[in-house]
């Protein structure tokens, strides 16, 4: 599975979109978030927009672009494919894997934006964040 594309994060985004009672229970999400996975042969960057209890749109994006998003989460491709893999694995992120555990350490994946209002968003919504990109695993069973 090849994560850093565009097509990807689509088809993460029409999983979430055709099961909404599934993430009702977070609530409704407007957000902006862009994901920035940095790897040896050229960066990759994704705006994801959340809106309601849907991915409203998504663009590949250049690294500065991804700043102006309400934040950005930016880190190695490796950092990122470990989580993808934990999802795979289990079917959702785990322990020291969920995105908001990652975001937290600080080590690897960092959470980034200028706007202290557009960074709270990702204290707000990281939960529905989670259940978008926890849905690599129906993906991938879909496309199994």
């Amino acid at each position: 599975m090849n994560i850093a594309t565009k097509a990807f994060f689509v088809a993460l985004a029409n999983e979430l979109n055709a099961h909404p009672e599934q993430f009702k229970v977070h609530g409704e999400a407007d957000m902006v978030a862009a994901l920035v996975m940095r790897k040896a042969d050229g960066d990759f960057a994704v705006r994801v927009a959340f809106e309601g209890l849907r991915v409203e749109d998504i663009k590949e994006t250049s690294v500065a672009e991804a700043a102006a998003a309400d934040y950005y989460l930016d880190g190695p491709l490796a950092a990122w494919q470990a989580m993808f893999d934990d999802i795979l694995a289990n079917g959702s992120a785990s322990g020291r894997l969920t995105i908001n555990s990652l975001a937290l350490l600080g080590t690897d994946i960092r959470l980034r934006g200028d706007d202290p209002m557009g960074v709270d968003k990702f204290s707000r919504f990281n939960q529905t964040l989670q259940e978008y990109l926890d849905g690599a695993a129906r993906v991938a069973v879909a496309a199994g």
